[in-house]
């Protein structure tokens, strides 16, 4: 077992959860259980314009109705702007974070001209253009605000550019922060705040020790370590899990018409995805079920 282990599940109420979000609820929760730790619920709000009103109250009716209570109260992403701000002027203050007009378009330009126009996962790498003050030729189309960029040319701990974890499941991992991702943003520039800001410090005010999710996110992992270092924050243990994949291989999400659990048997939902994490049938009730699969948990994934 493992003193103080805090675990979480961490949903975006875009829409109701689907086979592949259960699979990940149950991962963690189970992961939580088999260290005799907390499991946490924290609803990641902050994209207002993709939010689905109500969709966050029927996750944790959809949670509960399969047996995943949390140990304390949700928090919600929404009502922390305040710390989000907090972590930003640190940042801000240490040189570590720096104002930035570009649109996409002057990033897509500017990565043209350099002969590299390579998009990364549909994202394009940010060149650094604004790291020495805004560029004057973006300036005059500003947007509302600029976007508040982190220097991951000054997060590097030593001469060797490459970061390096270690997942309970993928094993060793390393990536080159400014040459594969680039300075990556924390404030949009639309007021709203940035994933990779936001997970790193709830994850701190909520001493989550171990996070366990889909492998879809290892490659956030990064940019998260690298926050939680300029920011002096401890790093969780990570886990990535499979994840549920539609008929064309693709991850089951909701932008590609995953469709909601149907809980009308619990059972035969959290069987689909304890089957998807190597753990076996079970017969009975939902309670009796998450018990062994707690005890299989141990054996399968460690604990």
């Amino acid at each position: 077992m493992t003193p103080g282990y805090t675990g979480r599940f961490a949903p975006s109420p875009t829409g109701p959860l689907h086979a592949g979000s259960l699979l990940a609820a149950l991962a963690s929760w189970l992961d939580a259980r088999a260290h005799s730790g907390r499991w946490l619920v924290r609803i990641e709000d902050l994209d207002t314009p993709r939010c689905v009103s109500g969709a966050d109250a029927f996750i944790l009716q959809q949670l509960a109705a399969c047996g995943l209570q949390p140990d304390e109260p949700p928090l919600w992403q929404s009502a922390r702007s305040s710390h989000y701000q907090l972590a930003l002027t640190a940042l801000q203050v240490a040189g570590m974070a720096y104002p930035c007009t570009c649109s996409r378009k002057d990033i897509a330009q500017a990565l043209a001209a350099a002969g590299s126009s390579r998009p990364r996962h549909g994202e394009l790498i940010y060149p650094g253009t604004c790291r020495q003050g805004v560029a004057q030729e973006n300036s005059a189309a500003r947007r509302p605000g600029p976007a508040w960029r982190f220097r991951t040319d000054l997060a590097s701990r030593s001469s060797n550019p490459a970061w390096h974890w270690s997942d309970r499941r993928l094993g060793p991992q390393q990536q080159q922060l400014e040459a594969e991702v680039g300075d990556f943003v924390l404030l949009r520039a639309d007021g709203l705040w940035a994933y990779q800001l936001a997970v790193v410090v709830d994850d701190a005010a909520q001493s989550v020790t171990h996070v366990v999710r889909g492998e879809d996110l290892a490659d956030n992992t990064v940019r998260q370590i690298a926050l939680q270092a300029a920011l002096g924050m401890l790093t969780p243990i990570y886990l990535h899990t499979p994840l549920v994949r539609g008929p064309d291989g693709e991850k089951l999400s909701k932008q590609n018409g995953a469709q909601a659990l149907d809980l009308r048997d619990p059972l035969a939902a959290l069987q689909e995805a304890a089957t998807a994490l190597g753990l076996g049938e079970v017969k009975g009730n939902t309670a009796d079920a998450l018990a062994t699969w707690v005890a299989q948990w141990r054996s399968v994934w460690g604990a």
